[in-house]
């Protein structure tokens, strides 16, 4: 009886850990993530990034020029003021 006991244990442990990012998942679900994420906040977003991007280069070309801009910058510039 007790070997039968010890056995259960242990088989129910197994399943546990085997199934336990369902458990969690389900009666811990995490309260942070952000269920209304629209299209539209993507968006802008994206947009903030770079417009970012955009201001980090200007800056970069405002210091010494537009030629202290590397021929990648350039034309990551050239393709963010096309957007």
């Amino acid at each position: 009886m007790n070997e039968l006991l010890i056995l259960g244990v242990i088989i129910a442990v197994v399943i546990l850990f085997f199934n336990r990012e369902w458990i969690k998942n389900r009666f811990f679900p995490d309260r942070k993530k952000n269920y209304n994420y629209t299209i539209d906040d993507q968006f802008n977003s994206d947009k903030r990034e770079r417009e970012k991007e955009i201001d980090r280069l200007l800056s970069k070309m405002g210091k010494n020029g537009v030629n202290d801009l590397s021929e990648k910058d350039r034309k990551r510039l050239d393709e963010l003021s096309k957007m």
